[in-house]
């Protein structure tokens, strides 16, 4: 018989056994479990649907680094056959897959030493093999529907090298050196010398090379040049015959003045090298896609900025020119179209868009009729392809509370399989809550909707702290989609909430542009009813520990709501945010934004771009903030988080300001790998300590 004081030490040990168990099921995301989870893209199934060739993306936390694989999945009449294996070198980086014709190679961008050229192609023959490259192909290939002939486009290939400091005087200053071996500055009379994601300076226009169409046997060779444009050459499409070739282009684009949209469509004939423009249509037409048997051909075309882009379609004659009126088949649906495709029996036109919280696929006829949503789900799909005969397509799918993964169905999207599941192991020691949708009604009538994460370990009764996410654009959306800085507030104990406000896109086209002209005035309507829902909703939000954050607009609206509503926030972090339109007009590589959601320049309208100013408000701020910016973003340059930061410094509010090298604007999504956890971990620790602690 056990003594007494056995079995207390028994009970004491189950007890604590249960406590373990129970802590570790409720542990929620943490910043660093981004160091584990797998990103999948870039779906490319076979043309006969034997293989589905993806990219596989890993994060090589040591080297604080990316490291991309692709991989194949293979099927047998649209099932899993066996488990998904890379296919590439593992000791280098291998990305973008691309089937020939006949599904016997992979082209992929792959640079391997100090060879300038990225571009290699594996046999599909057996798993894995050498790859290699074919002579004169060295940028992304795009055979003819034969896989005879490969297009490309580059800059034209010329034996001259390049000084490295061309354009960095411009040709047209005005003023002189004395001593031009000493000087190592830069001399700049265009407007466009920098974009986000470039960490140089650009030099002057005047000495870029134009990215022109080239064509090579699929044996490889000397490629021919066939465009020699004083534009550059993009969205290459072969005719059914492969005897011309289909792109676009804009002749203004050197034009810095030039506010039309002026891409047009251009058509070549391989063997005599005339082209043509297309067709006569003002606006942007972008994206010919030409039906299999070469009779028709649809394009995306956009009237000017902020208008609704549709999708058109036209005949084409024997010598491949439109023979009809172009006829608009989305007329009558006003969300935003991308990754048009024929279906293989020339009857449907196929293309993503996203819808509400979702991203899904598409159809319509090509003689017109209503438009027809093809698959379904609280989730996002993306990167769909599918095999020659149309019978399956393959694609990626991402929910709330799963990132991307590969999937095959019918051509319908029935009889759906998921071929992968990188995530699923350590997501399985994870507490993950869904994301529960909310709807409200602002005094216009419109309907905004959100959702909502409870804080791990919610239990009934107790009280928790809210962090309101807003999300960048504003013409972009929330939704259901993997997002992990939400999931480790959760793990924080906060509740998190995401709207969708007006402004934002898959909601119609008036939805996605009521506040031109109103950022701020218009929208905080919709954060600050959409918090009371919220509330109302979910009785265990403190409404004293409420919580403010964003980047880029949502980082904007931020600085926003805790100027207007000083007494609604206890804590904020602002992301790449804007303080002061004039000077972010001056600094961004992006003007033509306010340009056109403000109607005019900042000195046409000086009133409306002070007014819309959060720097003229700053006085009432009291929310203790978190600045975070990137030093070498040029669309939301850190010179309005330092403003920012000085104003508040001044007003003696908490703010700690954290500035980031080497990270462009888009830090969050593709910054350095230790940066991007930091960057969690500091937004984590800032609403921990001013939400959480007493």
């Amino acid at each position: 018989m056990k003594s007494v004081k056995t079995l207390k030490l028994l009970f004491f040990l189950i007890l604590l056994a249960g406590y373990t168990l129970s802590a570790s099921a409720q542990q929620g995301v943490m910043p660093d479990d981004y160091y584990k989870t797998v990103f999948i893209s870039q779906t490319e199934i076979s043309p006969a649907g034997d293989y589905v060739a993806f990219t596989k993306t890993t994060i090589d936390a040591e080297n604080n680094a990316r490291h991309r694989e692709v991989w194949l999945a293979k099927l047998r009449n649209g099932q899993p056959d066996g488990e998904p294996f890379r296919f590439t070198d593992p000791t280098v980086q291998s990305s973008n897959p691309q089937w020939s014709p006949d599904g016997t190679l992979l082209g992929i961008q792959s640079r391997r030493g100090d060879d300038d050229n990225s571009i290699r192609f594996l046999r599909v023959t057996a798993p894995g093999g050498e790859a290699f490259t074919i002579e004169g192909v060295d940028r992304t290939p795009v055979w003819s529907p034969d896989g005879t002939q490969i297009a490309f486009v580059r800059e034209p290939i010329t034996d001259e090298k390049r000084d490295r400091r061309a354009g960095w005087i411009a040709p047209d200053a005005i003023t002189n050196t004395l001593d031009s071996t000493r000087f190592d500055g830069r001399v700049i009379t265009h407007m466009r010398y920098m974009r986000d994601g470039t960490s140089a300076w650009l030099p002057h226009p005047s000495i870029e090379r134009k990215r022109q169409l080239h064509i090579i046997s699929a044996d490889g060779g000397e490629p021919d040049q066939i465009t020699d444009l004083p534009f550059h050459v993009s969205n290459v499409e072969w005719s059914a015959e492969g005897n011309r070739i289909y792109f676009s282009g804009d002749p203004e684009e050197d034009d810095e003045y030039n506010i039309d949209f002026t891409r047009n469509l251009y058509v070549i004939d391989i063997a005599s090298g005339d082209w043509k423009k297309l067709l006569e249509r003002e606006g942007s037409q972008s994206s010919p896609v030409v039906s299999p048997n070469g009779r028709f051909i649809t394009f995306l075309h956009s009237a000017e900025r902020g208008a609704q882009t549709d999708i058109y379609v036209a005949s084409l004659d024997r010598s491949g020119e439109i023979s009809d009126t172009p006829r608009n088949l989305t007329a009558d649906w006003d969300l935003q179209p991308g990754g048009v495709h024929w279906a293989p029996n020339n009857n449907q036109i196929r293309w993503s868009a996203q819808i509400r919280g979702n991203a899904h696929l598409f159809e319509v006829n090509r003689t017109g009729g209503p438009v027809r949503q093809v698959t379904e789900g609280d989730r996002r799909l993306s990167s769909v392809s599918t095999t020659e005969n149309g019978r399956f397509m393959a694609y990626t799918v991402t929910d709330a509370v799963t990132p991307n993964e590969v999937f095959i169905s019918r051509r319908d999207g029935s009889r759906e399989v998921q071929l992968s599941n990188f995530n699923e192991e350590w997501m399985a020691e994870r507490t993950i809550n869904p994301a529960e949708p909310i709807t409200w009604t602002v005094q216009d009538g419109t309907e905004i909707e959100g959702w909502v994460i409870k804080p791990v370990g919610y239990q009934e009764g107790e009280s928790y702290p809210l962090v309101l996410k807003i999300h960048g654009g504003p013409h972009t959306a929330y939704g259901n989609t993997w997002f992990q800085a939400f999931h480790t507030l959760s793990a924080s104990g906060m509740f998190v909430f995401y709207p969708n406000p007006r402004g934002s896109s898959a909601y119609g086209h008036d939805f996605m542009f009521a506040t031109k002209g109103q950022w701020g005035v218009m929208d905080e309507e919709d954060f600050m009813t959409g918090l009371e829902a919220v509330k109302e909703k979910y009785p265990g939000v403190d409404p004293d520990r409420i919580g403010v954050a964003g980047g880029s607009y949502g980082g904007y609206m931020t600085n926003w709501l805790t100027a207007r509503f000083p007494d609604q926030f206890k804590a904020a972090v602002t992301s790449r945010s804007i303080s002061n339109w004039f000077s972010w007009y001056g600094s961004s590589d992006a003007q033509g934004l306010t340009e056109f959601e403000f109607d005019g320049y900042p000195w046409e309208q000086q009133e409306l771009y002070w007014d819309l100013s959060p720097i003229k408000y700053v006085a009432n701020v009291e929310s203790p903030t978190l600045i975070i910016h990137s030093e070498e973003d040029w669309r939301t340059p850190i010179t309005d988080g330092e403003q920012w930061y000085m104003a508040l410094k001044k007003l003696q509010v908490p703010v700690e300001f954290v500035r980031y090298p080497r990270s462009s604007h888009g830090l969050s999504r593709t910054g350095e790998p230790w940066l991007l956890v930091d960057r969690l971990e500091r937004k984590r620790s800032w609403f921990d300590h001013w939400l959480n602690q007493d």
